[in-house]
């Protein structure tokens, strides 16, 4: 039996005003790469056929970043240049779909926000799958919380289906003491959200369209709504400001160096290594701590970096052996030993040749400003 069609609506539109930043909230780096690239990175394998970026705030740099990254989803972009809320944002998303919303009514749609970078891809798969398997009209990916302050409540009828989201601003005290929590992400028949949309209305604390509210005109017209309660609430943390964004920084840097352990690669002091998601590493690799390895930064098999070693955009070569140099966009040979204390400024090249054993040693004196 063939899968309905799935398609997703990524909402990327807000200013971040909490973030203090000129740069759009969805282009904030964590390990060398836009927040908005790890969003779609989870939904590469889930089938999704199309997926609309909603963009406001900073539409055009979003636009340039994320057609020049090439990320592995052919995008579309529309834009919402008011922003009054995510229900009218997932209503702009709607008009890239104009064409197919009465043709196609067993057709999904995906809807996350674009700042929830620990999203992992087999946590929307369970969501997908949850969802086509119960027939439901809408699932909401939840999560439990010893403290669910600031998050949006899953409140349940009576015979324990999902009735509505209420906003902690408009919540009760009853409503606010609920521990299970709306994450943002959803996963609905995409021919039943367009109408649902049309009778929301922004009559709540914040004057906003919430797209929450799609949850209670669906339950109260007798349509099904299902929950799927996420195995690591962590993962559906959203990031609203700098302290939220190093700590989504912390936890990605330790799903990247837990990774390239296990392929082989030495950390003495993992908690002690900083490497960008860009970052490729050859087997048998040792880095000692206080390495930086950031950009397009490659580095050869069997060499040893560090400590106190920090790289950018560099290629190092087999075997080469780094001591406390900071380098850019230089090059350094198989089996060359450099440092301690040099400096690699853009075009340089240290030789060196392993193969003669001939290894060209460098200091700082010899290595800044040495060109290829």
């Amino acid at each position: 039996m063939t899968a309905a069609p799935l398609s997703a609506v990524i909402l990327a539109a807000g200013e971040g005003t909490r973030m203090r930043s000129q740069r759009p909230k969805p282009l904030h780096l964590l390990c060398g790469r836009a927040m908005l690239l790890y969003v779609l990175d989870a939904l590469v394998g889930s089938d999704v056929d199309r997926a609309v970026v909603v963009v406001g705030h900073g539409a055009e740099r979003i636009t340039k970043k994320l057609q020049e990254d090439e990320p592995r989803l052919a995008l579309e972009f529309v834009e919402q240049p008011v922003q009054l809320g995510t229900g009218d944002a997932v209503g702009v998303g709607l008009t890239a779909f104009a064409d197919e919303l009465d043709d196609d009514t067993e057709a999904d749609l995906l809807v996350l926000p674009g700042d929830t970078p620990l999203l992992r891809s087999a946590t929307i798969a369970a969501l997908i799958d949850h969802h086509r398997g119960s027939g439901a009209a809408a699932t909401v990916l939840t999560a439990r919380l010893e403290d669910p302050t600031g998050y949006g409540r899953i409140v349940r009828g009576r015979d324990g289906r999902v009735a509505r989201i209420v906003e902690e601003g408009d919540a009760t005290d009853e409503e606010r003491a609920i521990d299970e929590v709306n994450t943002g992400i959803f996963c609905f028949r995409r021919g039943l959200l367009a109408p649902a949309l049309r009778r929301i209305s922004p009559a709540n604390a914040q004057g906003e369209y919430y797209l929450t509210d799609v949850v209670a005109v669906l339950h109260d017209a007798g349509h099904r709504v299902d929950t799927v309660v996420a195995a690591d609430p962590e993962e559906t943390h959203g990031v609203n400001d700098r302290v939220q964004l190093a700590a989504a920084e912390a936890r990605l840097r330790s799903r990247t160096n837990a990774e390239w352990l296990r392929r082989g690669v030495t950390m003495v002091d993992p908690e002690r290594t900083y490497l960008d998601a860009t970052v490729e590493l050859g087997p048998d690799v040792t880095l000692f701590p206080g390495v930086v390895l950031q950009g397009r930064t490659v580095i050869g098999a069997g060499a040893e970096l560090g400590p106190g070693t920090r790289l950018i955009d560099c290629v190092v070569g087999e075997g080469a052996v780094i001591e406390s140099t900071v380098g850019r966009l230089a090059r350094v040979g198989p089996g060359a030993v450099v440092g301690p204390y040099a400096v690699l400024e853009p075009g340089a090249t240290v030789p060196g040749d392993r193969r003669t054993g001939a290894f060209y040693t460098a200091s700082a004196s010899d290595v800044a400003g040495t060109e290829g």
